[in-house]
């Protein structure tokens, strides 16, 4: 079962709120809603869930319970 839920926690001041992933598309960017800072993906991951959430994204978590790697995450095919 794909889970929508991921809580979000900021590196820069620790604020988490959970939030609802998109199923269509990659979330490159939040904006933290404690600081301010913008979050960006970390290299070698897809989306801001996958970087600083507590589960990753809805098509990685296909992937892997597929038993699969999810090296094409969101259908992008590179990590940008």
């Amino acid at each position: 079962m794909i889970e929508l839920r991921s809580t979000i926690t900021c590196p820069a001041c620790g604020h988490d709120v959970i939030e609802t992933m998109p199923t269509d598309s990659c979330q490159y960017f939040y904006e933290c809603r404690g600081c301010g800072a913008l979050l960006k993906p970390k290299a070698g991951d897809c989306c801001v869930f996958c970087s600083f959430g507590s589960l990753p994204c809805p098509p990685v978590q296909q992937e892997r319970a597929a038993g699969r790697s999810a090296a094409a995450c969101c259908g992008s095919g590179s990590h940008g």
